[in-house]
């Protein structure tokens, strides 16, 4: 699948709105300190759906070797203009990547793809981990498939269902953490983070 253009045109539109809204967040995330906590020093990462750019240079600051995608052209300037991290104009279906990441953080972005997809998505995923790389991967949590306010497609997951799409693709399940928030839309919704090795 190519992204949906309608959910790219929403990012482009409200991508300075978002690097605002979101500002130094990054610091003050625990699950993004817990993942940079589970990885090595110097370890290969990648973000998948970087938006503005805050978790990426968050890990870059750590002193991690950081990749960074979004298929976004707003997200990437932004990500860009601010802190100097080159993003890949790419959707996390056309990875090809074998073995080359120690961890993958993909907070918020593969929940935008149909549900039919996410099999084939975390596959990829685990591929391009090395051997015990850690995901992080974060979705919303519920039932069905539907557009927000903004015209984002959104999929929505319960913990056990996205539980053993991750073991069917390979992964070893571990930490899952629950939240809620409004995000973007402004639109209140429950999240969760699942942490699961390759």
């Amino acid at each position: 699948m190519t992204a949906d253009t309608e959910t790219l045109a929403a990012y482009d539109r409200e991508a300075a709105r978002y690097a605002e809204m979101i500002g130094d967040s990054a610091a003050r995330d625990d699950t993004l300190a817990a993942f940079a906590k589970a990885l090595t020093p110097g370890a290969r990462v990648l973000d998948v759906g970087c938006g503005p750019g805050h978790a990426a240079a968050f890990l870059a600051a750590q002193g991690f070797a950081v990749d960074a995608i979004d298929a976004s052209r707003g997200m990437a300037q932004i990500a860009r203009e601010a802190y100097g991290i080159e993003v890949t104009r790419s959707d996390y279906s056309m990875m090809t990547d074998e073995a080359v990441y120690d961890g993958i953080w993909a907070a918020f972005s593969l929940h935008h793809a149909p549900r039919v997809e996410m099999a084939g998505n975390l596959k990829r995923l685990f591929r391009a981990l090395k051997p015990g790389g850690l995901l992080a991967v974060t979705l919303k949590t519920g039932e069905g498939e539907r557009r927000d306010r903004l015209g984002r497609y959104t999929t929505f997951y319960a913990e056990d269902e996205i539980g053993l799409m991750l073991r069917t693709a390979g992964f070893k399940v571990g930490d899952v953490v629950t939240g809620t928030g409004s995000g973007l839309s402004g639109e209140e919704s429950e999240w969760l983070m699942v942490f699961a090795h390759a």
